[in-house]
């Protein structure tokens, strides 16, 4: 088959979703030699340069240029996900479409899967304030339907697959995610040390590491720490680490006022951008690691987490029960006392956090890139047939 991938994420790398796409097409070429691949990739007037992994000669990437370049990003995404990426196919003789994230075509250029990692803006009504933002969202939900499967991350995102998209069970395939190999656990102080250096954090930290639009709950990790006694504030820093974007945006807010607000600059780092390289030593490094997100399709941050071998505190709602099974201390994210009391009591027992990093490190080695490639091409062979 000549399969072709909408490419546009790898213009994202730093996003889940480029992350996926990049580790994908990986894991696909070390473990399909039957196939033939070609990376259908928009050039917008604005567009970054893609992130393309080292990959064999069997992936081709074909450069599409926008046809709404003057009418802006938004603009642009749409005709390419209603129009561009159709032509593209026709034009390259795709025998099937995989758009690894939630868009689709309206018109099937060919039989057509879809990776629908959440459906977040369907169901939290924040996601869905903005006149255009429901136009959008109602589009891409009702082209998603048309798709001929449906590849989800987590059986509870498929469980809400079903019940707002209306889609067949059987047309919906659970396939968890993974991370890279280069989130292990970090022994070398020198090598921590250095990273802590670089970003301004002391020798013991508590680490948020993630996004920070609203579902995210940072206010409330920031809440949590302020109701820490003040000996532990001044023994452990909290690291608030991650790329700060759409600044003013209502559903990014900034950290930062808040930090101010609560009087604790002194103790909480917030670090902005982190280099790819630093991110295990980060982990590693870190005493507890926290993550009480409101809502997860699966939880990237969560399991590389726990492939540092870090003591993880997430929520006991979404995806993250499922991803971390035994081996994480579960809270009610909406409540800031049990954020605050898990984070303390792991702080206070050297012994819990030990066996949390123990379990978190043989729970880790249930994702594998390889087992999300070998199980992909499964969908596109039923598919096929």
């Amino acid at each position: 088959m000549r399969i072709g991938i909408n490419a546009l994420y790898l213009q994202r790398p730093a996003t889940g979703m480029g992350q996926h796409i990049f580790q994908l097409l990986k894991g696909l070429d070390e473990n399909d030699v039957e196939n033939s691949y070609v990376l259908l990739s928009p050039r917008f007037r604005h567009s970054s340069m893609g992130r393309f992994p080292q990959l064999s000669d069997r992936f081709q990437n074909i450069e599409v240029v926008s046809a709404l370049r003057r009418f802006g990003q938004r603009f642009e995404s749409l005709w390419w996900e209603q129009a561009g990426i159709v032509r593209a196919c026709h034009k390259e003789s795709i025998d099937l479409l995989h758009c690894p994230y939630f868009a689709a075509p309206y018109f099937l250029p060919a039989p057509t899967v879809v990776t629908v990692h959440d459906v977040i803006p369907l169901i939290m009504p924040e996601y869905r304030a903005r006149a255009e933002s429901r136009i959008y969202n109602n589009l891409i939900a009702f082209t998603v339907r048309r798709a001929n499967a449906i590849i989800t991350v987590s059986d509870y995102s498929k469980r809400d697959i079903v019940r707002t998209l209306h889609i067949p069970d059987e047309r919906i395939h659970v396939i968890g995610n993974a991370v890279d190999d280069s989130y292990r656990p970090i022994a070398d102080r020198r090598l921590i040390d250095a990273v802590r250096d670089r970003y301004g954090i002391g020798p013991k930290y508590i680490l948020y590491f993630g996004g920070f639009d609203l579902r995210k709950n940072v206010d409330r990790v920031l809440q949590a720490y302020a109701g820490l006694p003040k000996s532990t504030r001044d023994e452990y820093q909290l690291v608030i680490a991650g790329r700060l974007h759409l600044l003013g945006h209502p559903l990014y807010p900034d950290p930062r006022p808040r930090v101010r607000e609560l009087g604790l600059d002194e103790n909480i780092v917030v670090t902005g951008q982190i280099r790819e390289q630093d991110k295990a030593p980060l982990y590693s490094g870190a005493t507890v690691y926290v993550f009480p997100s409101l809502y997860e399709g699966f939880g990237i941050p969560v399991l590389e987490a726990m492939a540092c071998g870090a003591a993880v505190v997430t929520s006991n709602s979404s995806a993250l029960p499922e991803v971390v099974g035994d081996a994480a201390r579960l809270v009610d994210p909406y409540s800031v006392d049990e954020i605050r009391n898990a984070i303390g009591e792991l702080l206070e027992d050297p012994a819990a956090r030990n066996e949390l990093r123990e379990r978190a490190l043989i729970r880790a080695r249930d994702f594998s890139w390889k087992r999300v490639a070998q199980q992909t091409l499964e969908v596109y062979k039923k598919l096929a047939a």
